[in-house]
């Protein structure tokens, strides 16, 4: 398809503009108009986010069960996504090990369920 040919009145704009709207989402264009985020589809993003919740998940089973006396392990770092500059602003407040333990009912030096 030749892109002249909307000057030359063989390409109606309605045309045109369809055939914009539906290229493929490694195309030149929409690569250009999205940048790295058109790599990444639903099921890369879904993907992204099931690995840092497990991360999550074990880090705070991790944190639970520590020694008293340990430093607490440090929390994971959640997957670069593109198109997100900042990833700090995206991570949640880190509750203490105290916090953790409590909510997992893993009992407390002291008595303290």
């Amino acid at each position: 398809m030749d892109v002249l040919d909307y000057h030359r009145d063989r390409l109606t704009a309605r045309r045109l503009r369809v055939l914009i709207q539906h290229l493929p989402a490694d195309s030149a264009l929409v690569r250009a108009l999205r940048g790295e985020s058109a790599e990444w589809g639903l099921g890369d993003h879904l993907l992204a986010a099931a690995v840092d919740e497990l991360a999550v998940s074990n880090w705070l089973f991790a944190t639970a069960h520590a020694a008293e006396n340990a430093d607490p392990p440090q929390r994971p770092r959640r997957i670069p996504r593109p198109g997100v500059e900042d990833e700090t602003q995206a991570e949640p407040a880190s509750a203490t090990p105290a916090q953790i333990a409590a909510f997992f009912g893993v009992p407390q030096p002291g008595g303290q369920p």
